[in-house]
C-alpha cells in the first residue's frame, strides 16, 4: 500500500476490510420490517391465482424496483399482473386513485407498490374497501401514520430506526445478552436505512430465495438493478449499499438483458476495456486499447441513468421499463434509439431554457424565479443547473391551465420547505426537502411569490454562503509523481464511489503551468500541462471551464484541485486531472 493511500484511509476513517466488501455480509432479509408478511402474501397469490397490479414510480429508482418485482412475481407463481407507472404531468409522485380503478377493472386483488405507497393512506384504504390488498415496498420517510396495507416493507420506519440506533449502541456491549440477541449484532452497520425503493425490492427477491421460490443465481442477476436504482437515487454508499453497487457492476459488466446493453452500446459506455493486438510498422506486435467509458459509478449516474430517466421526464417511463425486461433484440434496439433521442430532447431542453435566462439578465434578487415555455419534466434539472451556475436558490416555472408549476433547488441553509411555507398564500401546492422542492403558485400571482420567497431569504440574514460551493481536498499533494498509475488502481479499490465515500479529491499545491489551451467545438474546455518542483508533469482538463480559470498565464504557480483518473492513449496508460477549482499562488 503506497503512503498517499494509506493516508486517504486513515482521513476517511476506513479500515483495510473496508475495501473488500463481501457479498455474505449483507444483512439477512428478514431484519426488514414486514418482510415476512409481505413474502408471505406474495406466495399466496402465487398459489391462488391472483391477478396483481405493481405499482412503480417513473424515475430510475422506481422503474429498476418495478422490474425486479415483476421478475420476483413470476417466481412466486403469478402469472397475470399488470405494472403500473404514475405519469409524471397528470399523476405526480406517488399512487393515484387510477390504480383503483385499474383493480377493479382486471379483477385484482393485490397491489405491490415500489418506490412509494407509504404516505398514501387514502388510497390503501380505498383499495381495501374493494377487497384489495396492498403490500407497500418503499424508501421514502412516513409523514403521519403508516398506511392500512398488509404489510410495510419501509426502513424509514419509525420502529426500524429504532432498533437501528439501539443496535449501534451495542457495538460497545458485551456479545450475548438479551437486547443483542433480539435486535442483533450492530444491525446499524448495515446501513438499511439508506437502502432505495430498487434496494428493498431487492431483499424482497433475497427473502424469496430463503422461501425456496427464487433460485440463488436468478436473484444474484438482478443486483444490477438495485445497483443501477441505488446509485441514480444517490444513496449513501456505505454498508449494504456499498455491496449491492460492487458486486451490482460486476453484473452488468455481463448483463444479459439485450435492453440494457443496446443502451449502453448507444450511450458509449463499454463493459470492459478492451486491448487487441495490433502490428506496427516493424511488423511486431502492440498492443491498442479499445477506449471509451468503462461502466462504473460514473457512467450508470450520468449516462446510464439519464437515458433511463428521460423516458419518464419527456414522454412515459413504461418505454424505461420495457427496455428493462424485453427479452427481443429488434425491440430492444428501437427502445434504446427511442430513448437515445429522448435524452438528446432533454439535454437541448434544457440548453435552451439556460440560455434563454442568460439572455434575459440574471436577477440581482437572492432567489431566482424564473418562467418560461419550458417542458415539465426537464424543470427540477434547469433549476440546478442555475443554482450551481449563479450560486443562487432557484425556482424554475411553466405557465399551466390554473397557475404557474416547476422546480426549486437550493443549498446551505436556505430551506425551499420552510420557505414555501412562508408563500403559503400564493400557492395552489407545494412541498418538499431543503434543497428541493415542487411547487404550483397561483395564477396571477407570479410576482407576489417572488416578493415574497426573496423576502423569507433576506429574513434570514444569511451570509457566507459561498462556503457550500468551495471545493474542499481530501489530500494535499507536493509530489505529482505519488499520483501514478499504480496509485490509481489502488483508488480502485475504493470504488464504488457515492454519497459518504465520494471519489476523492486531490489539492496540487503549487504547480507551474506549461502550456494552456482551449479545446472543444465551442472552446469551453480547458486544456494545462502543470510541473511541480520535482519537474515531474501532469496533463489537467476543465469541461466548460469557469471563466476566472482561463485568465492564468504560462508560468504562473496555482492551486489546483482535482480528481484523477486514467488516459489511455496509444497502447499507455497516463494519470489526468479533472481540475474542480483553481487559484493563483
Amino acid at each position: 500500500m503506497s503512503r498517499l493511500f494509506a493516508r486517504l484511509l486513515e482521513k476517511r476513517g476506513f479500515s483495510e476490510e473496508f475495501l473488500e466488501p463481501k457479498w455474505e455480509d449483507l444483512a439477512e432479509p428478514e431484519v426488514l420490517p414486514d418482510m415476512e408478511k409481505a413474502v408471505e402474501r406474495i406466495i399466496r397469490a402465487g398459489e391462488t391465482r391472483e391477478k396483481v397490479i405493481i405499482y412503480g414510480d417513473y424515475d430510475v429508482d422506481g422503474v429498476t424496483a418495478s422490474a425486479e418485482m415483476a421478475e420476483i412475481l413470476e417466481a412466486a407463481g403469478v402469472s397475470e399482473f399488470f405494472v403500473m407507472l404514475p405519469d409524471r404531468f397528470l399523476d405526480g409522485y406517488g399512487m393515484s386513485m387510477k390504480v383503483v380503478e385499474k383493480a377493479k377493472e382486471m379483477g385484482a386483488t393485490l397491489v405491490v407498490t415500489v418506490d412509494c405507497g407509504s404516505n398514501n393512506g387514502e388510497v390503501i384504504k380505498e383499495l381495501r374497501r374493494i377487497g384489495v390488498d396492498t403490500v407497500v415496498t418503499d424508501h421514502h420517510e412516513i409523514s403521519g401514520e403508516m398506511p392500512e396495507a398488509v404489510a410495510v416493507v419501509n426502513p424509514k420506519r419509525k420502529d426500524f430506526r429504532e432498533k437501528v440506533v439501539a443496535s449501534r449502541a451495542l457495538v460497545r456491549e458485551p456479545q450475548g445478552g438479551a437486547t443483542e440477541r433480539k435486535i442483533g449484532v450492530n444491525l446499524g452497520k448495515h446501513h438499511l436505512e439508506d437502502l432505495c425503493g430498487a434496494g428493498v425490492a431487492f431483499y424482497v427477491a433475497r427473502m424469496m430465495v430463503k422461501r425456496g421460490k427464487m433460485s440463488e443465481a436468478q436473484m444474484k442477476w438482478m443486483t444490477e438493478l438495485a445497483m443501477m436504482g441505488t446509485i441514480c437515487d444517490s444513496m449513501v454508499m456505505l454498508g449494504d449499499n456499498r455491496i449491492i453497487a460492487r458486486f451490482g457492476l460486476m453484473v452488468i459488466k455481463k448483463t444479459r438483458r439485450v435492453g440494457l446493453r443496446e443502451l449502453m452500446r448507444n450511450a458509449g459506455v463499454k463493459m470492459e476495456i478492451g486491448r487487441v493486438a495490433v502490428a506496427n510498422v516493424n511488423g511486431a506486435n502492440s498492443e491498442k486499447v479499445d477506449s471509451g467509458a468503462v461502466v462504473n459509478t460514473g457512467t450508470v449516474g450520468f449516462q446510464i441513468g439519464p437515458r433511463l430517466n428521460a423516458a419518464g421526464r419527456i414522454e412515459k417511463a413504461d418505454l424505461a421499463y420495457e427496455l428493462l425486461t424485453t427479452k427481443s433484440k429488434v425491440v430492444a434496439v428501437n427502445l434504446a434509439m427511442k430513448l437515445e433521442e429522448l435524452n438528446k430532447r432533454r439535454r437541448e431542453m434544457q440548453t435552451t431554457a439556460t440560455d434563454e435566462v442568460e439572455e434575459r439578465g440574471v436577477s440581482e434578487e437572492p432567489v431566482m424565479v424564473v418562467e418560461g415555455e419550458w417542458h415539465e419534466g426537464v424543470l427540477g434539472i434547469i433549476a440546478g443547473r442555475l443554482t450551481e451556475k449563479y450560486r443562487k436558490p432557484s425556482f424554475v416555472l411553466t405557465e399551466v391551465e390554473d397557475g404557474y408549476k416547476g422546480s426549486g433547488r437550493s443549498f446551505g441553509d436556505f430551506n425551499l420547505a420552510k420557505a414555501l411555507e412562508y408563500c403559503r398564500e400564493e400557492l395552489v401546492s407545494g412541498g418538499g426537502h431543503a434543497a428541493a422542492a415542487g411547487v404550483k403558485v397561483r395564477l396571477g400571482r407570479l410576482a407576489v411569490f417572488r416578493e415574497k420567497i426573496n423576502e423569507y431569504y433576506r429574513s434570514l440574514n444569511l451570509s457566507g454562503q459561498e462556503k457550500y460551493f468551495r471545493v474542499h481536498e481530501d489530500l494535499s499533494v507536493g509530489s505529482l509523481k505519488s499520483l501514478s498509475v499504480e496509485f490509481l488502481e489502488e483508488l480502485k479499490k475504493l470504488e464504488p464511489f457515492g454519497v459518504g465515500n465520494e471519489e476523492p479529491i486531490f489539492l496540487l499545491n503549487g504547480v507551474v503551468i506549461e502550456e494552456v489551451k482551449w479545446m472543444g467545438a465551442t472552446g469551453r474546455h480547458l486544456s494545462m500541462l502543470v510541473k511541480d518542483d520535482e519537474g515531474a508533469r501532469m496533463r489537467l482538463v476543465g469541461f466548460n471551464a469557469e471563466e476566472e480559470w482561463g485568465k492564468v498565464r504560462v508560468g504562473e504557480k496555482v492551486r489546483v484541485w482535482v480528481r484523477v483518473e486514467e488516459n489511455w492513449w496509444r497502447g499507455s496508460c497516463s494519470v489526468e486531472g479533472k481540475i474542480l477549482g483553481m487559484e493563483t499562488v
